[in-house]
């Protein structure tokens, strides 16, 4: 059996012999996950270690965290909860998560990495940074930033967005 490469590497290595994407691309519309995503779901975080600062409005989630909001899942080294001003822990609606360290969020068949993330609950955003891999269908695409919107399903990668495709096999 021939080992696998983890999604990262195998792109890494495939993406720059494949002239398929302009040199001069900068941005790509992708979709994300299969259908709109429900934002007010109710969200469920595991982590190794919690704290909670209530003066600040902030809980930080810390080693191996991961989190599940219906079909999506983010996983981080580290994620801090922000309740907005004046916001507390368990009492007010969650502003956004702010994650960083090893950033991977799955829905259906994509997947997308980067070193940091930010969700905007309430808009149902999440804006990833840092050397992004986005893997669906089978294809890859990189770049500088990855926007997804979650309630429409969809994304957009910008800055030197690098593309893999992989052409339908026919059979």
């Amino acid at each position: 059996m021939t080992p696998r490469l983890p999604h990262r590497i195998a792109a890494a290595l495939l993406v720059p012999w494949i002239g398929l994407a302009p040199a001069a691309a900068q941005e790509a519309e992708l979709d994300f996950g299969t259908a709109a995503h429900d934002t007010a779901a109710p969200i469920e975080v595991n982590s190794q270690r919690l704290s909670v600062d209530q003066s600040a409005g902030v809980t930080v989630f810390s080693g191996d965290v991961v989190i599940v909001q219906g079909a999506m899942r983010l996983a981080a080294d580290r994620v801090e909860v922000d309740y907005g001003a004046g916001g507390a822990p368990g009492r007010d609606r969650i502003r956004r998560m702010i994650a960083t360290g090893g950033v991977t969020a799955v829905s259906g068949d994509q997947e997308a990495e980067a070193a940091e993330a930010v969700y905007d609950v309430e808009t149902g955003r999440i804006e990833m940074r840092g050397d992004v891999l986005l893997t669906q269908h089978g294809s890859a695409v990189s770049g500088d930033v990855l926007v997804i919107d979650l309630a429409e399903g969809t994304g957009t990668m910008e800055g030197r967005v690098r593309t893999l495709l992989q052409p339908d096999d026919g059979g």
